[in-house]
């Protein structure tokens, strides 16, 4: 499944290569052994006593919710791991002035056992199939995932490569980007629900077609938003956190250059959620557009 890079490479064959499928995997990368690092003090400071990845064991599902949200905030917000990330991405010959990244995200999966019912807060869902460009509209973006602590095929995520040129039914066309933004400025991230974050399948699909993601930390992945991809349910007894986030080459979205849209109808494209890495610039001041701008038929290809 994975193709592997050479480094240092050039970050217009990298991003051709996203852009063409491929799930680009780079091992035993210093710096990005080195945000791990970071991440892990961070959390074991923020949530002691308790091991982070035993943490389920000792709170309840609303003290976990509460603790995670807090994590993420301080994570995502912090400037010494956005200087971190930014040191991975310079290493793998990407310019922080050619970038836009979103937020960049900790996500946390507890263990549950099967069949157990809780509730699915956004900081703990199992996230359901979906491919990222269904309501980003983004088709230039660039997925990367990475594990903070070891990972297994019953704690981690699953990707879809045989699925990458079909197209599927999915729920795009009615998905309100917009309306989800206005409620989470007005109310707070968590007051928008999981289930409502993204679009979703409308067809059946074999979930023992997909291939789970195993890497060791100090590792990473990169792969187009337009793969789909869905979380991997977790009774494997401890809590799996792992690192994300999306980028774009800024040159791409301009020029309309990125992965085929097989089955997307999303009607709003968000390039407001993207800041240039050098400068923390919104991407659309950078281009000029709005935050969240329509779609027009022709766009939605």
């Amino acid at each position: 499944m994975y193709s592997s890079l050479a480094i240092p490479g050039s970050a217009r064959q990298f991003h051709d290569r996203i852009y063409a499928g491929e799930i680009i995997r780079v091992t035993e990368l210093s710096a990005m052994s080195a945000l791990v690092a970071l991440t892990r003090a961070l959390l074991e400071d923020a949530l002691h006593p308790w091991a982070p990845q035993e943490i389920h064991r000792y709170l309840s599902h609303r003290e976990q919710t509460l603790r995670f949200a807090q994590c993420q905030s301080a994570f995502a917000g912090a400037t010494e791991i956005r200087q971190s990330w930014q040191a991975v991405l310079e290493s793998l010959g990407m310019a922080a002035d050619a970038l836009a990244c979103d937020r960049l995200h900790l996500r946390f999966q507890p263990h549950r056992e099967p069949r157990q019912s809780t509730p699915r807060a956004r900081t703990t869902a199992t996230i359901a199939f979906h491919r990222d460009t269904w309501g980003s509209n983004l088709y230039a973006q660039t997925n990367w995932w990475a594990p903070i602590y070891p990972i297994t095929a019953g704690r981690t995520f699953a990707l879809y490569p045989h699925l990458w040129q079909r197209a599927l039914r999915n729920s795009s066309a009615d998905f309100d980007m917009r309306a989800i933004l206005e409620r989470s400025h007005r109310d707070g991230r968590n007051a928008v629900d999981a289930d409502e974050a993204i679009p979703h399948l409308l067809e059946a699909i074999d979930p023992q077609q997909g291939i789970a993601v195993e890497l060791a930390p100090g590792s990473l992945i990169a792969f187009s938003g337009a793969h789909a991809h869905a979380g991997v349910g977790n009774c494997t007894g401890l809590t799996r956190i792992s690192f994300e986030t999306r980028s774009l080459l800024i040159d791409d979205v301009r020029a309309g250059v990125g992965a085929p849209n097989v089955d997307g109808h999303a009607p709003w494209r968000t390039p407001g959620l993207f800041r240039r890495m050098s400068d923390r610039k919104r991407l659309d001041e950078i281009l000029g557009c709005g935050f969240i701008e329509p779609c027009s038929l022709a766009e939605i290809r």
